[in-house]
């Protein structure tokens, strides 16, 4: 049966990777449009008139590196929290530690550990920035150029803004989300099932995309530089803010979109992954 073969945390894996797929397949383009407003601080409208004038052959542009970078991390994310969890629930037994604590910990481990995928964020940014288009063909060209001119540390531009959206959105994502499946009513079908873990998914991405909006916006702006000195987080927020005439609305400009971006993409992940482990566990019963 195909639990067997991924074998027990396998399906956790495979199941994330799949879910990633689909969503950054369908959510791609929305997330070209909120890269702009993040990156040049304009309106949805501005940054669909740029799409238009980049042609439909760059709309998918830059699409391999979050293909691949999402299906690992989301694999990651979902694995390794199994894993982790696991691991550490066996070491604590009964020692007394709160379960929520060792699951928690769990959590930002992962997350911290999706930080390793960071040059693939950083080629994302890079091939979805328009003014670099005649630099960087495609992702290979773009690792090859990266490397060989600059090195390997500068593939890791923008870690920082990363581990710290990662790890604390993880450990908020693990432990709300059954909270808030359970607030939501019964499901009693597949297709109800379905629907109630695309709103609890959807849901939490929402929100936790509007509390790291501006970790976010620090990191494309980061990740957009190529060479010269690495800004810390503070100074690069604090130069968008003085940009932007310290406006907190346009520091946010683009939140709205990113809000339904995020309530569709993980609405598609967490509702895709949990009726992938679904169908795993009814192939293994029907074994």
């Amino acid at each position: 049966m195909l639990e067997d073969q991924l074998g027990p945390q396998g399906k956790h894996y495979v199941c994330g990777s799949i879910a990633a797929f689909t969503n950054i397949v369908v959510t791609f383009p929305i997330q070209k449009v909120l890269f702009r407003q993040q990156l040049h601080g304009v309106l949805a409208t501005e940054a669909v008139r740029q799409l238009q004038r980049d042609g439909l052959r760059n709309l998918y542009r830059g699409l391999l590196p979050p293909l691949l970078q999402k299906s690992t991390t989301v694999a990651i994310m979902f694995g390794l929290y199994e894993d982790f969890s696991r691991v550490l629930l066996d070491r604590v037994g009964s020692s007394g530690v709160p379960e929520l604590i060792t699951r928690s910990f769990a959590a930002a481990l992962a997350g911290t550990t999706e930080a390793i995928l960071t040059p693939f964020e950083r080629v994302q940014t890079l091939l979805q920035d328009h003014r670099h288009h005649g630099r960087f063909n495609n992702t290979a060209h773009t690792f090859r150029t990266l490397l060989s001119e600059y090195g390997v540390k500068e593939c890791y531009r923008g870690l920082i803004p990363i581990l710290l959206r990662n790890g604390p959105s993880n450990v908020l994502f693990f432990g709300l989300r059954g909270p808030i499946k359970e607030q939501l009513p019964e499901a009693t079908s597949r297709f109800g099932h379905l629907v109630i873990d695309f709103v609890c998914g959807g849901v939490l991405g929402a929100g936790l995309g509007i509390m790291f909006y501006p970790l976010n916006v620090v990191k494309s702006r980061a990740q957009s530089q190529v060479g010269g000195a690495f800004q810390p987080c503070r100074q690069v927020l604090l130069t968008v803010w003085r940009e932007r005439g310290g406006s907190l609305a346009k520091l946010f400009r683009g939140a709205h979109l990113n809000y339904h971006r995020s309530l569709l993409s993980w609405g598609i992940i967490n509702a895709t992954y949990e009726l992938l482990l679904k169908l795993i566990s009814e192939d293994e019963w029907r074994g």
